[in-house]
């Protein structure tokens, strides 16, 4: 059964809505306001919006370059493995396995079924109570029926990939083009429903916070809403014609992110003032409230249920790459290397993956979790991204069908961002950061173990 390949069914669509799908979940309804809260005004929102629109565009045309030339499953932890060797790769798909990617998955379950609360209030109602020390901050579990179908949903997202590649990719490709389609309702609303102003654009939040503190703030919320652009590279060992197709994909669907956000967060502070976006706990849907009255809040969190579903089924199909790829290379337990005779999926890793993605919803200890992952994995993404330079030196042979364009400066760029991000980041949260950084750590005596097992 290790004998058996992946096959290359997903095309050039199907690669584009892994890039946008997984990428656009919840953070396009939410994170405006906790912008707005750190630089103070829409118009340094928007700023920060391009900086890191520009930065990850920056990524996706350096990871276009790897994704080409090393196209195999795993994204990340192939080009680690071949620029800095396997405890770097090793370290890369350990966190994304039981951490990283995981907590990422229970994170967009939470957010759906909160928003699937606005039509149902039962789900936030309490099932039962375990009274042991296994919730967070060590209280007492509480169970809830949202958790429950956070749960299903999970599970029911991983059968539908398990059943096949081709499946969970005409999924991606049919909700990413819903979620497409109703945000661009949501913008149309807030721009032609005529309650737009230009003065909203020129209000200011006070006290004004601003500053480079601010600006990184900032940024870190929007670099959470285009993470996800780099998913593509995982499954590349089943896209079609990997060459031309993943590069493409990588930089349409960052590209076109971009512009979806820009004009959602020109309906929003064209409708709401900037005071108001800073106090609204759901931006959209206060300003479709505020247009079309609670049926236009309901659309908004239907709106915000199908983006997440795509964010959740992209990241199930994606993420289960990871760590398949770790066990074909004898660097994780052996059974997740097979691959289903028949739907020539990596089954065991699906499982998993969506196993230990459901025990994290239902311990409520993915928040903290993925918010300490966050300094050590974006170590790894400036790692992976400067890889294309040290490749470039040490493997200069290597076949790279496609170029980073505006080499070298394009990835010094996006690792120079990086590092400045890190020090911002570690400034603000040392404790949270040596904790991330000694948590992804603490997998360095199982990377020994699994060496020597592989070299009996």
């Amino acid at each position: 059964m290790q004998h058996r390949e992946l096959e290359r069914v997903l095309g050039f669509w199907a690669a584009v809505s892994i890039v946008i799908g997984t990428a656009i979940g919840s953070g396009i309804f939410l994170v405006p306001s906790e912008m707005i809260r750190a630089v103070g005004t829409p118009s340094m929102v928007f700023l920060v919006w391009i900086f890191g629109g520009v930065l990850s565009l920056f990524g996706a045309l350096t990871y276009g370059e790897l994704s080409a030339a090393l196209p195999g499953a795993g994204g990340e932890y192939v080009y680690l493995n071949a620029a800095y060797g396997p405890l770097w790769g090793f370290i890369y798909g350990w966190t994304q396995t039981w951490v990283a990617k995981t907590a990422s998955i229970a994170t967009l379950a939470t957010g759906f079924y909160r928003y699937a609360s606005d039509f149902f209030p039962v789900l936030q109602q309490t099932m039962f109570i375990i009274p042991l020390p296994l919730g967070p901050g060590g209280k007492e579990l509480t169970v809830n029926y949202g958790q429950l179908l956070g749960i299903v949903l999970i599970l029911f997202l991983s059968g539908v990939n398990y059943l096949g590649v081709r499946l969970g990719g005409s999924v991606q490709i049919a909700v990413t083009g819903l979620k497409i389609a109703l945000i661009a309702g949501i913008v149309a609303a807030g721009l032609w429903g005529g309650y737009a102003s230009a003065a909203s654009l020129q209000t200011l939040v006070t006290p004004m916070p601003g500053g480079v503190a601010g600006f990184f703030a900032a940024l870190v919320a929007a670099l959470w809403a285009y993470d996800g652009w780099n998913n593509a590279g995982m499954v590349a060992s089943e896209i079609e014609n990997p060459q031309r197709n993943l590069p493409r994909a990588l930089i349409l669907g960052t590209t076109a992110m971009i512009g979806i956000y820009l004009l959602a967060n020109l309906a929003y502070f064209a409708v709401l003032p900037a005071q108001a976006v800073a106090g609204s706990q759901r931006v959209a849907s206060d300003m479709m409230l505020q247009i079309a009255g609670p049926w236009g809040a309901s659309a908004v969190s239907a709106a915000a249920m199908i983006s997440i579903f795509a964010a959740l089924n992209g990241s199930i199909l994606s993420g289960s790459r990871v760590p398949f790829a770790m066990a074909r290379d004898e660097r994780f337990f052996s059974r997740f290397a097979a691959i289903h005779p028949r739907y020539r999926t990596p089954g065991s890793s699906l499982i998993l993956l969506g196993i230990w993605a459901s025990v994290l919803l239902l311990s409520g200890q993915y928040r903290e979790l993925y918010t300490l992952v966050i300094f050590p994995s974006w170590i790894l993404y400036g790692m992976a991204a400067a890889s294309a330079i040290v490749l470039r030196i040490r493997r200069p042979d290597l076949a790279r069908p496609y170029r980073t364009w505006g080499y070298p400066i394009v990835p010094a760029v996006f690792v120079l961002v990086t590092v400045a991000l890190l020090y911002s980041t570690y400034q603000e949260s040392p404790r949270e950061s040596g904790m991330g950084l000694f948590l992804i750590l603490s997998g360095l005596p199982f990377y020994a173990w699994f060496r020597r097992r592989a070299n009996k």
